[in-house]
């Protein structure tokens, strides 16, 4: 195998377990009759979430205070992402019509780790596509923005690759805040609509 291919090859490998050691470390954190699969609970002040500086889809100035006052589910990701993003966008619009009325104080943001491409008209046509979330917020900035932002929620992510044909390894938790700014939950990306929103209902009951 040539030499460039290994190097990214283990830069993404580094990239995965990290990202698989905070969920590990998560999972571990739980209470012991909190819910078994896909759901991490936090116990007093969880370390996830904290302020930020970045623009949404529309070029308006965002911060952390747009947490304020709904319960919002926060994801990282990119526009060029050819996995996850679209799946999990897919799904939270599946738990969207699950909830029905209950989703009317649920916010979805959106956040890019690849500002290079994903300027605000790009993040706002992606988001308009069929079968993702009606009224997700799309959130960007610069390189630095988005780093402080991703480091807030403690969300691992790497470019690899060069050229126009680079792609990003990145952590694929789903954040649940709540309307007090604060961390709540962390979903698995997969969970499918049903078990998302219920854990949803659940949390939001927990207050």
């Amino acid at each position: 195998m040539p030499r460039r291919s290994i190097l990214l090859l283990a830069g993404a490998c580094i990239v995965i377990a990290a990202a698989v050691g905070l969920f590990t470390f998560m999972m571990v954190s739980r209470p012991s009759n909190a819910p078994a699969q896909g759901e991490v609970v936090s116990i007093g002040e969880a370390q996830i979430g904290g302020p930020f500086e970045l623009v949404d889809q529309d070029g308006r100035a965002v911060d952390q205070s747009i947490l304020d006052g709904k319960w919002s589910l926060v994801f990282f990701g990119f526009t060029y992402c050819p996995d996850y993003c679209p799946t999990t966008l897919n799904g939270l619009a599946a738990t969207q019509a699950r909830l029905g009325d209950e989703a009317k104080d649920l916010q979805i943001l959106f956040v890019s780790i690849d500002p290079e491409r994903d300027t605000p008209a790009a993040m706002k046509t992606y988001l308009s596509l069929d079968g993702y979330p009606k009224g997700v917020i799309g959130l960007t900035g610069t390189p630095a923005q988005v780093k402080t932002a991703a480091d807030a929620y403690r969300v691992i992510y790497q470019k690899v690759g060069d050229g126009d044909d680079y792609t990003m390894n990145h952590s694929t938790l789903v954040y649940l805040m709540g309307p007090d700014g604060k961390f709540r939950s962390a979903l698995q990306h997969d969970l499918g609509p049903d078990r998302t929103a219920e854990i949803i209902r659940r949390t939001i009951a927990r207050g």
